[in-house]
């Protein structure tokens, strides 16, 4: 049994083993020649335009969240479809075909809410719309929301 542990740390040693060998005359094979281009960012082709630490739109988290809730969807629907495919099923539980429809149905339906929310509230818009506030008499003067507003 033990003996068997021995071989899979040779195997990994062995792949360690070749990678550094691999990577060491590469690097001794390679020309170094750095110069100001190969040392620039790579932004898709196009030059850089100022700093590359810049804060950028978090509605890029909104997107990717959604990309992966959906990505999860195909997960759980896949196997769902493939078995509910299979005619042996169907006919052993007489009613389990509509069961498994009707869950489906109803977990695909809470998911197209969830993203008619998102659509509604305007997380899709990649432009929020502007929204226009209504005048409302205060009794503290605009010179005081002014300088609260500077510091």
């Amino acid at each position: 049994m033990i003996e068997q542990f021995g071989y899979v740390a040779a195997f990994i040693l062995a792949g360690i083993l070749f990678m550094a060998i691999v990577l060491t005359l590469a690097r001794l094979i390679r020309p170094n020649r750095p110069n100001e281009e190969k040392l620039s960012t790579y932004e898709s082709g196009e030059a850089p335009v100022g700093n590359a630490n810049t804060r950028f739109n978090p509605r890029f988290y909104v997107v990717a969240l959604l990309f992966v809730l959906f990505e999860v969807e195909l997960v759980f629907l896949f196997p769902w479809a493939v078995v509910f495919r299979d005619k042996s099923l169907t006919a052993a539980a007489a009613g389990w075909s509509a069961f498994a429809l009707v869950e489906m149905l109803i977990f695909v339906g809470i998911l197209a809410l969830g993203l008619a929310f998102a659509w509604k509230r305007g997380y899709l818009d990649w432009e929020k719309p502007e929204i226009k506030s209504t005048d409302i008499e205060s009794p503290v003067p605009t010179e005081a929301y002014d300088s609260f507003r500077k510091s």
